[in-house]
């Protein structure tokens, strides 16, 4: 357990992300919240992939898309089941980017 500490907290801070700030929103807000949770999305996972040395955060932008499905049915609609590929494909642009600097980062200090 110890072990995925760092995944277990970026997870949880995803969770936060889409659970905790749409009770924050109102109808003229929504626009706002969705890009809002993209931008956040996008942070966490860069910072996921470049603290982490784990396999486990190439699973991440599967898992993003995965644990947003229920908040749809809680705050949204089903039309709203598209955002879950705009989750994903953001998540997978931060993993991509997260892992170039990364390398990069572990290149310069050898």
């Amino acid at each position: 357990m110890k072990k995925y500490l760092k995944e277990l907290i970026i997870f949880i801070l995803q969770i936060i992300l889409f659970y905790l700030i749409p009770l924050l929103m109102n109808a003229d807000t929504v626009i706002g919240v969705i890009l809002f949770l993209l931008l956040g999305t996008f942070t966490l996972t860069l910072v996921l992939n470049i603290i982490s040395k784990l396999k486990i955060k190439y699973f991440y932008p599967l898992i993003v898309a995965i644990i947003f499905i229920p908040s749809i049915f809680i705050y949204y609609n089903e039309s709203a089941l598209i955002h879950t590929l705009w989750y994903f494909i953001d998540s997978l642009i931060g993993m991509i980017i997260g892992t170039c600097i990364f390398k990069l980062k572990s290149r310069t200090k050898s």
